[in-house]
């Protein structure tokens, strides 16, 4: 056998895919890993055909087709009053995934730290490890996840490279205020760090709360990365598309990893979605449509023996399971599978050491009947 050196040897198969295996062999009901299970608009698919039909069906240029670009940057602009220019600001990437490693990957040298809040989604911290980056922690706690900044301002140091944040949030479902945004903008003035934003939840935010952009506060969209995702936006996960905002200076260097990790994304998708993009209702209905599903779900669930704070974002709601068992969130959420057929994910494995809110979180992106299924089963328990 061939001595492998892993450089990441701690790394395992994700949480997702082992309880979406663990749903499949007991045929539970999947509100674990985070896609929707009805069809995205048959309006969008159409537009796919079309422009195979077209003959969009070769490379598309490395930083995407200009007409995305273009639509993506009006949208933008007219949404927080930025100045993303389409030619040098934005790139289209295969999802919000290969957009966050690549930007770690272009700027994260041997040494730098880089400040996480926790729970935090899981590729963060492979794809600094891969690239010899320090990980700062900070852990939040349930059931608000909010962000203590005097904490963050004692994590800063010389070394820091780079802060993610990532709001709406995953797995919690909370949002940054403009209050949280303006203390972060206070804390990166006159340093070098570079702010990475994953806003792929950024059309999805209830209540009437409003998305607070880094492209909103331009204390920190000078120095930041915003990804974002069509998968989430429009109920494509598996097409795997999304795209990336920046400063020129800033995205030129993205560009020059970008080039060779991806060089371009599915021309037929880009296409399509810079035709589906031009009615802006398709988007901005996105608020009503899922709190819809949210309400429905909490309304369905209010007698049950879980707690919960309702979702200002994302498609996730965490519950708290600590009035029913003092199980790890692990050996419940297996237990769930197994005997009650409901899969759902544990937040401890986001969180620093594992800590153990007692929580888990449930997908309500399905259909009306999937979530009135999930409700009868978790109201029984």
């Amino acid at each position: 056998m061939q001595n492998i050196n892993s450089k990441l040897p701690e790394v395992s198969t994700t949480i997702f895919t082992v309880m979406s295996q663990l749903a499949h062999k007991h045929n539970a009901l999947n509100l674990s890993q985070g896609f929707p299970n009805f069809e995205a608009s048959p309006e969008l698919i159409d537009l796919v055909t079309r422009g195979m039909q077209n003959g969009y069906n070769q490379y598309a240029p490395m930083p995407g087709s200009l007409s995305l670009r273009e639509i993506i940057t009006k949208k933008t602009n007219s949404l927080y009053g930025s100045h993303y220019h389409p030619e040098t600001d934005i790139t289209i990437t295969s999802g919000a995934t290969q957009a966050i490693f690549t930007i770690i990957s272009a700027f994260i040298h041997p040494g730098d730290e880089v400040i996480i809040f926790k729970p935090a989604y899981d590729s963060y911290e492979p794809s600094i490890k891969l690239y010899g980056g320090t990980i700062v922690p900070i852990q939040l706690t349930a059931p608000d996840f909010s962000i203590d900044w005097q904490e963050v301002a004692s994590k800063i140091t010389s070394k820091t490279k780079m802060i993610i944040i990532n709001t709406p949030h995953n797995p919690s479902g909370s949002i940054l205020s403009k209050e949280d945004m303006l203390q972060l903008e206070k804390l990166m003035k006159n340093t070098d760090i570079i702010l990475l934003s994953d806003e792929v939840y950024e059309h999805i935010i209830f209540d009437d709360q409003k998305h607070q952009s880094a492209a909103l506060f331009p204390g920190l969209a000078e120095r930041a990365f915003i990804t974002a995702s069509f998968g989430k936006t429009f109920h494509t996960t598996g097409w795997k598309m999304g795209y990336c905002l920046a400063p020129k200076e800033l995205m030129a260097e993205f560009r020059k990893v970008h080039q060779f990790n991806v060089f371009s994304s599915s021309h037929p998708m880009q296409y399509a979605l810079a035709e589906y993009l031009k009615v802006p209702e398709h988007y901005l209905s996105l608020p009503g449509f899922y709190q819809q599903k949210r309400d429905f779900f909490l309304s369905m669930i209010k007698n049950s023996r879980f707690k919960f704070i309702p979702a200002s974002g994302t498609y996730f709601q965490v519950l708290d399971y600590s009035a029913i068992t003092d199980e790890s969130d692990i050996a419940f959420a297996e237990r769930l599978t197994k005997e009650h057929k409901i899969a759902s994910i544990p937040v401890s494995v986001f969180n620093l050491n594992q800590k153990d809110d007692k929580v888990l979180r449930f997908c309500f992106a399905k259909t009306e009947d999937t979530l009135k299924r999930a409700a009868e089963i978790l109201c029984e328990i």
